[in-house]
């Protein structure tokens, strides 16, 4: 489980078949205040986020680069071999379930202070990465 702000917009990528993958980071923060100097003390951490078919499209369509967004999920381990003939390694967080926590609409309201706020949504109660039929018939503009 994570909760971090998107360090660049979605990729996504498409295959035959119609499956898709999304890409994005994030970024976690821990702060706490060094005992011998009293100094606050910030260090930030990189996760690579992963998000398969219909979450992924939602993920492009909704999130942009400064979002907050709650992930949960697995990590995956990968290696493949670089153009260079070495060994590549990388560790991902393949996405089950997702909250977003800020949204593009609510960053363009921070800018437009005529449009009324948002209302939030609560991180404690993910919304499901795959939506049911029903859910997806009914309002086809909502991520969740």
């Amino acid at each position: 489980m994570l909760i971090g702000h998107l360090g660049d917009e979605v990729k996504i990528h498409y295959f035959e078949g119609g499956n898709c993958i999304a890409r994005f980071p994030i970024a976690t923060n821990e702060t706490y205040t060094n005992r011998q100097t009293g100094e606050k003390v910030t260090n930030t951490d990189w996760h690579n986020i992963v998000v398969r078919n219909k979450a992924a499209e939602v993920c492009e369509k909704y999130l942009t680069k400064g979002d907050k967004v709650y992930v949960e999920g697995r990590l995956k381990n990968r290696q493949w071999q670089g153009e260079d003939g070495n060994m590549r390694y990388t560790t991902e967080v393949h996405v089950q379930d997702f909250t977003f926590l800020s949204t593009k609409k609510e960053s363009m309201a921070g800018s437009h202070q005529t449009q009324s706020a948002p209302t939030p949504v609560a991180p404690t109660q993910p919304a499901s990465a795959s939506p049911s039929v029903e859910e997806t018939e009914q309002d086809d503009d909502l991520p969740f």
